[in-house]
């Protein structure tokens, strides 16, 4: 028998973080997951001196200095800056919307140009409160803009037409009237040179790690060694909180993902971009990345991945949750549920039911084991 402080369910971010943060604090951790690696969705695996990014394209961005010198601690991070391009039709556009992207759109070449344009096509639209995405959109950008760039994307992303989507989904859409292709504003940014996953093989070093198994496998695999079963005083559960439950109260909605992979041999240079988005609802894939543009690479071939939206069903691999008002609703009743199991803690995309970009991962895991080496102190 052996006894733990902490059992973490997940090899992702969240529970690597945590992980490491507790083994810091001298506290023993089991982690176990369901796959067959380290990493989650941000594993990368080296193919012909490539690192590749299994599961969509990740770039680590951030403004807070604090979350940047901690994964530095980890990893050497590129000077890449995201500067995805779209193709519409025959057309090919700039990333965010910003004066380049205006430029090729209306041949115009001043920010004044193109501010006087969409304020016209956006006084056209007629919208004053908006009801649906399409309008909501509209009302932001114009008709162009939208049509070309925003519509068919957002309609494959999501499975259904912009007019049967929430207004809130798109709040606000980027729109700069500067040349600068660079996608986020953060002060920090990059990606780290050798791939994410020697980031969480540095977190869990020295911790034991078990893959290829399930929480729920693992409980009865436990049980069933008797006395000799492992013990622990917590859990740390970043996998889905409704699965987590039986899905008692009902499935909580996802969006999938399906990647389909491609090593082109004699090409060394597919598309001249790490991410090129397809904007138009006819292409069936939202974007091709090219693995190597994420750290300069000069391999005489490439991989390449295009990257298919899908409804989710249970056992498939959920990415993204769909915060409308109804899973909403659901999830709060899935935490009434949580905060009354003892000794169980809930984290990550996951656990907490909400898109994280990596920073706020991090950020939310360290706040965590904050808080529970608090708890120990007192």
């Amino acid at each position: 028998m052996k006894r733990y402080d902490y059992l973490i369910v997940g090899t992702g971010l969240f529970g690597s973080v945590f992980a490491y943060e507790m083994k810091k604090a001298g506290k023993e951790c089991l982690v176990i997951d369901k796959r067959d690696h380290i990493a989650g969705n941000i594993y990368t695996k080296e193919q012909d001196g490539i690192q590749v990014h299994k599961f969509g394209a990740h770039i680590f961005h951030t403004s807070d200095k604090k979350i940047w010198d901690y994964v530095n601690q980890f990893a050497e991070f590129n000077n890449y800056i995201n500067s995805p391009v779209a193709v519409y039709k025959d057309e090919l556009y700039n990333m965010p919307f910003n004066m380049n992207t205006f430029s090729k759109m209306w041949g115009i070449r001043t920010p004044a140009e193109a501010k006087a344009i969409i304020e016209q096509q956006k006084k056209e639209s007629k919208v004053e409160d908006p009801r649906n995405l399409e309008e909501q959109a509209l009302s932001l950008v114009g008709r162009d803009v939208y049509e070309k760039l925003v519509k068919g994307y957002t309609e494959k992303q999501w499975g259904r037409d912009c007019a049967e989507l929430p207004s809130f989904i798109i709040k606000r859409l980027p729109v700069r009237f500067t040349y600068d292709n660079n996608y986020f504003t953060d002060r920090y940014q990059g990606i780290p040179m050798g791939g994410y996953t020697r980031i969480i093989e540095k977190l869990l070093d020295g911790i034991t790690v078990r893959l290829g198994i399930t929480y729920k496998d693992f409980l009865a695999e436990n049980e069933a060694r008797g006395p000799e079963a492992d013990v622990f005083d917590k859990v740390l559960y970043t996998g889905m909180i409704d699965e987590y439950f039986d899905y008692c109260l009902g499935e909580l909605q996802y969006r999938s993902l399906r990647f389909e992979e491609e090593t082109l041999a004699d090409c060394d240079n597919y598309q001249g971009n790490a991410v090129v988005n397809y904007t138009e609802r006819q292409v069936p894939y939202t974007r091709i990345i090219e693995h190597k543009h994420f750290e300069f690479g000069t391999q005489p071939a490439t991989v390449i991945t295009r990257e298919y939206p899908a409804e989710w069903h249970k056992g498939d691999e959920p990415y993204y949750p769909i915060n409308d008002e109804r899973n909403t609703t659901l999830y709060g009743k899935y935490q009434e549920l949580a905060a009354g199991e003892k000794n169980v803690l809930f984290g990550g995309r996951l656990g907490q039911y909400k898109y994280y970009d990596m920073d706020k991962v991090i950020a939310a895991a360290l706040n965590m084991a904050e808080e529970q080496l608090a708890d120990h102190r007192k």
